[in-house]
């Protein structure tokens, strides 16, 4: 499965791994509000590594749990959805919005190969300073540079270099962030300089 061939997704080996990641999400996802110390304990056991400063809004669902990364100050809004068949590493200063789907898994195109239960999966790597808007689906073999910004509905499907903004079905870039933007906290909304 980690190797990028294909692989049976229902064997008893991974079946028990995602039974594992299932009861971690489950109990995370039950808990009342402000139990940090419980959310933060049982992540870290889900999780392969974490940064000391990290959100995961519940609900939050994955299939595995130990082939996600992520790194110090990452927030993540409700309904973070991550198939993590293969690894997913998220840099520093990561924010993503609500409904976010990061898809490492994808199934042959023939009926006859899909219908046997085969699957295959290649990781996808967010870098540092990264903002995913709502509602963005990340397909399998991504890499998504430092300092960038993807649009809310976006499919990103090819790799999406540093310092842009990316956005549409499927994602492109739109254009680079520049300093200019620095001035700029929404659209034409100007910070106050007084």
């Amino acid at each position: 499965m980690l190797l990028g061939t294909p692989y049976k997704a229902f064997g008893d080996e991974l079946k028990d791994e995602r039974l594992r990641a299932r009861k971690l999400t489950h109990q995370y996802n039950h808990l009342a509000p402000g139990e940090a110390t419980e959310e933060q304990k049982i992540l870290r056991e889900l999780l392969g590594t974490t940064g000391e400063q990290f959100v995961i809004e519940a609900p939050f669902r994955c299939d595995y749990g130990y082939n996600i990364h992520i790194g110090e100050n990452f927030y993540a809004n409700f309904n973070l959805v991550i198939l993590d068949c293969a690894e997913v590493i998220i840099g520093k200063n990561a924010l993503i919005g609500p409904d976010v789907g990061i898809y490492t898994a994808g199934h042959p195109v023939h009926p006859d190969l899909r219908n046997q239960d085969y699957e295959f999966a290649f990781p996808v790597k967010i870098g540092n300073s990264v903002w995913i808007g709502g509602h963005v689906v990340i397909n399998p073999g991504v890499t998504i540079g430092d300092n960038v910004v993807i649009g809310s509905g976006s499919v990103v499907t090819k790799d999406i270099p540093s310092g842009v903004i990316a956005m549409g079905n499927p994602c492109q870039v739109l254009r680079e962030i520049t300093d200019e933007d620095r001035n700029y906290y929404f659209k034409k909304l100007r910070f106050d300089e007084g």
